[in-house]
């Protein structure tokens, strides 16, 4: 009986601790305070940074990335208002150098300015030559695609190692120039100019002077352009760029006289690309003088040419519709019969 009694006693209280909700085990080794952890995405934006990320300890959320806030760059200088100057596009005069002339059909450095870079490079060993070669190619190359500052990064140590070559000099001054750079792209160019005696880029030298506020300067290098008998692509460029140093002073009349009277004025049938140019900074020196009407002209005949050059359906649109001679004609009374 007793151990009857016992047995029961015992299968009671099994089923009861079945019943009763079974608490889990803490695994060997593990934390049995564990503090809560933020979740953070992490799906490889680090990957591609400059600079590895850094280590964090365990059980903290990382930290958000710093932004880091962009440099503002400096204003391009504007022969036109409102309308982009050489800055914004490749320069449309001829190359004097042939290495630089060939850059609109390859993507490579020509073999003759990769000569004159190894021999400029006199000091250098065998390797560091062909590393200012690649460096110089990388130049290049990225002007070629519109990478002005990648292109002046390439080239500033290969213009610091070789200063005698003139392609070198050009191709620094060019991208400083469409970068921005008006100090430094002056200092080029003006150097790729006393070497080679060549005033194809005066417009961009004048424009770089311009933006630096010095129009006594632009004047002095607009009457050397003008004696050099030049491109008449390069002419109309520093014509441009005199007449917008003129306007800048306040001499509007000055500039539109510098244009008119220079042939601008006339109307084409077939005009090229400095007849457009010169075109839309009229209207933009009308526009500024208050003669609306010749203003709208000088922007239609742009439009009339080339439909979406510049912005010249958003100027025509600034100045309203066109009024007609003699005012807007007046309805006709009815008569009583």
């Amino acid at each position: 009986m007793a151990r009857r009694g016992a047995r029961e006693v015992t299968r009671k209280r099994d089923d009861a601790d079945e019943d009763r909700p079974q608490r889990k085990e803490p695994t060997r080794g593990a934390p049995t305070n564990r503090r809560q952890v933020a979740w953070t995405r992490d799906d490889g934006r680090d990957e591609w940074a400059d600079t590895p990320p850094k280590k964090r300890r365990a059980g903290t959320a990382a930290a958000p990335p710093k932004t880091r806030t962009p440099t503002p760059k400096p204003a391009r200088p504007r022969a036109r208002t409102r309308q982009p100057t050489q800055a914004t596009q490749p320069p449309t005069g001829p190359s004097t150098t042939r290495a630089l002339a060939a850059l609109t059909n390859r993507t490579t450095l020509p073999p003759e300015v990769a000569t004159e870079i190894r021999n400029a490079a006199d000091v250098a060993t065998s390797a560091q030559k062909e590393r200012l070669v690649e460096q110089a190619e990388a130049a290049f190359t990225a002007y070629e695609r519109g990478r002005s500052q990648d292109a002046l990064r390439h080239i500033k140590q290969v213009v610091a190692e070789t200063p005698s070559v003139a392609a070198v000099q050009e191709l620094t001054g060019l991208a400083a120039y469409r970068s921005g750079r008006w100090r430094e792209a002056a200092r080029h160019l003006q150097t790729f100019g006393d070497m080679t005696d060549s005033t194809t880029h005066l417009p961009e030298l004048m424009d770089c002077q311009r933006a630096l506020r010095k129009p006594k300067k632009v004047a002095e290098l607009w009457t050397e352009l003008r004696q050099s008998s030049p491109d008449p692509d390069v002419l109309a460029e520093g014509r441009i760029v005199a007449a917008a140093s003129l306007a800048e002073t306040g001499d509007l009349n000055g500039a539109i006289s510098m244009l008119a009277t220079a042939g601008a004025s006339k109307n084409l049938r077939n005009p090229a690309e400095r007849h457009l140019r010169q075109w839309y900074v009229l209207g933009d020196l009308y526009e500024r003088a208050g003669d609306i009407p010749r203003a709208r002209e000088y922007f239609e005949r742009v439009r009339r040419s080339v439909p979406d050059a510049y912005d010249v359906a958003e100027r025509l649109r600034s100045l309203g519709p066109e009024r007609r001679a003699g005012g807007p004609r007046r309805p006709a009374r009815k008569t009583a019969h």
